[in-house]
């Protein structure tokens, strides 16, 4: 499982400007104004070979009320989730008491802390640094979130710092990933879906716990089994706790333990509630899994105590609001009495099939030609784009990648044309299909013409033939 990284500190601090330079978006909002982020947010990050998951908070305020404690307790549930915890501080603002506040805090709950001292950008970053020392959280470093400056050093130090936990879900997550036929599949979707019913519908056996109540438990649950002379691991983020262990009527399902499953997985089956149509957390997940790039089967449960207008209803939304996912295959179920769920295993397979398939150089490149001369790129500039090759680059997903010239100046619109028009000739269902264009470099670039004698001798006779005109 990828590490789980949680930003914290004041308001104002750079958190957020942080986040978005770590997982490479802008999907934190960022202004020079306190309090603007409120909610959880989280990302994926990359740097070398190493993933993570990065979680951004709101602002620890010193005497919170109101709204405000909201904000300090989404910012607690991200630290608890987290592996390991970066406390920022402002470099320009100096040590508050907020800060001493916050450390203590932290110190308190026991988690792995590296301290990262923001916006050191134009002063000495160690003298920018001297006073944080006094907060006993180990050495500070000086970064500028906003232009990246000592950013991977930061880095660097977080993943040193991380605790064997995290190193051993890793290597949890290498050894599912070296048996190379058994299809790793993760059942995900919002809490009460139905997840665990069909977790164990799949299974024909009662393996997981069935309560009528929304909640999760704290770890995913990884489940090997074979059906039909095929291996399966079954990994079921419900987790609905046992009736004597919920305190609550209602708990919150951690968004990090789905992304974790997500990434253990090679097929992820997003469950659907019929009953309450497409939700907004449900396009964020099928965000999620296109974002890791796994292949996708959609089940809407509970679909057989529903009338003939609001089937029609729920296909409709579906086709509105997830009609950017028109290549996974969607299957309207009944997990509790079993219709069509034994369909699942074809499409699950099917996606698998897909994004591991391999795909020879000349047939991408024979149907990229073909594609070219059917309709041809737009021009740029007044010049045409040439899409000279293609070859595979990867797959789980499917990873095409295509020289020419200007080839980084292929518009969205002709770069989906591509990607439908690969996936229809190529038959990949169930997973998406991931473009790379890659400009092919001019060998002589840079490079000096070296003259032959003969070319020599003529520049010399043309050379003395214009110092006689003058």
């Amino acid at each position: 499982m990828h590490p789980v990284i949680a930003l914290v500190g004041r308001p104002n601090v750079g958190k957020s400007t942080l986040f978005n330079y770590l997982t490479r978006t802008r999907d934190a909002l960022v202004a020079d104004y306190p309090g603007l982020t409120r909610d959880r947010q989280y990302g994926r990050g990359r740097i070398g070979e190493r993933n993570y998951i990065v979680v951004d908070t709101g602002g620890l305020g010193d005497d919170p009320n109101g709204i405000e404690l909201g904000m300090q307790q989404q910012a607690m549930i991200a630290v608890g989730e987290a592996d390991l915890v970066v406390l920022l501080v402002d470099a320009r603002a100096g040590l508050t008491a907020a800060d001493e506040d916050i450390a203590t805090q932290l110190r308190r709950l026991g988690k792995p802390v590296v301290l990262a001292v923001n916006k050191v950008d134009g002063v000495d970053s160690r003298l920018a640094t001297t006073d944080f020392h006094s907060l006993g959280l180990g050495e500070p470093y000086g970064i500028s979130a906003a232009h990246g400056r000592g950013v991977p050093g930061l880095l660097e130090q977080v993943f040193a710092g991380l605790p064997e936990t995290a190193a051993d879900n890793e290597s949890a997550l290498a050894r599912l990933q070296s048996d190379p036929d058994s299809v790793r599949v993760a059942v995900v979707g919002r809490p009460n879906v139905g997840k665990s019913t069909l977790v164990n519908r799949l299974l024909g056996e009662e393996r997981v716990v069935v309560f009528d109540l929304p909640g999760t438990t704290r770890d995913s649950v990884f489940i090997p089994f074979e059906k039909d002379g095929r291996r399966y691991t079954l990994i079921d983020t419900a987790g609905v706790r046992r009736r004597s262990r919920i305190s609550e009527a209602v708990e919150k399902f951690s968004i990090i333990k789905t992304m974790q499953a997500i990434d253990a997985a090679q097929v992820v089956v997003l469950v659907l509630d019929a009953h309450e149509g497409v939700a907004e957390q449900d396009a964020h997940l099928v965000g999620h899994v296109l974002e890791a790039g796994r292949g996708l089967v959609i089940a809407v449960n509970k679909w057989d105590g529903l009338g003939q207008s609001d089937r029609d209803e729920v296909r409709r939304l579906l086709s509105v609001k997830l009609g950017f996912v028109d290549f996974a295959n969607i299957h309207y179920i009944s997990a509790l009495h079993g219709s069509g769920v034994g369909l699942l295993y074809d499409s699950i397979q099917q996606a698998h099939a897909s994004a591991l398939r391999d795909m020879s150089t000349t047939r991408l490149t024979q149907i990229l030609e073909d594609a070219v001369a059917s309709h041809p790129p737009p021009l740029v500039r007044g010049r045409r784009i040439k899409l000279r090759y293609a070859h595979q680059g990867g797959r789980n997903p499917p990873l095409i990648i295509i020289h020419g010239n200007q080839a980084e100046q292929v518009p969205r619109t002709y770069r989906r044309y591509l990607v439908n028009t690969f996936r229809r000739v190529l038959q990949l269902e169930g997973t998406p299909v991931r473009l790379e264009f890659r400009t092919t470099e001019n060998p002589y670039a840079g490079k000096k013409n070296t003259l032959s004698p003969r070319q020599l001798a003529r520049r010399q006779r043309l050379m003395r033939f214009v110092k006689k005109k003058k």
